[in-house]
């Protein structure tokens, strides 16, 4: 392989990547009857509506038929893609979640 094909498979995998985050958030957001587009638009209050957030709502399930995701996984993923903002929200999220519960 060149260095060229090298990067362009670097570059195809971390856009897999990122869009399965995206699909990772969108999900827990689902699961947790929130919704991911207007969690995104709190955290990125100046941008448009996301095409590849757009692109995984559409591939959500109902939280019945979605496997459990832990609040720590997501987290963890958003924070390997340096998602900080988009962590805060979710983060002030799950304190609302847990105060509600008490």
């Amino acid at each position: 392989m060149s260095s060229k094909e090298i990067e362009e498979q670097i570059i195809r995998n971390y856009q897999r990547d990122e869009q399965m985050m995206i699909l990772v958030f969108a999900q827990w957001c689902v699961n947790h009857h929130l919704d991911p587009a207007e969690l995104y638009r709190r955290a990125y209050p100046q941008q448009n509506a996301n095409h590849a957030l757009q692109q995984a709502i559409e591939l959500t399930v109902p939280k019945e038929e979605a496997g459990d995701i832990p609040d720590h996984t997501l987290l963890g993923v958003l924070s390997l893609f340096g998602n900080e903002e988009i962590a805060f929200v979710v983060t002030e999220e799950i304190a609302l979640r847990d105060k509600a519960k008490k």
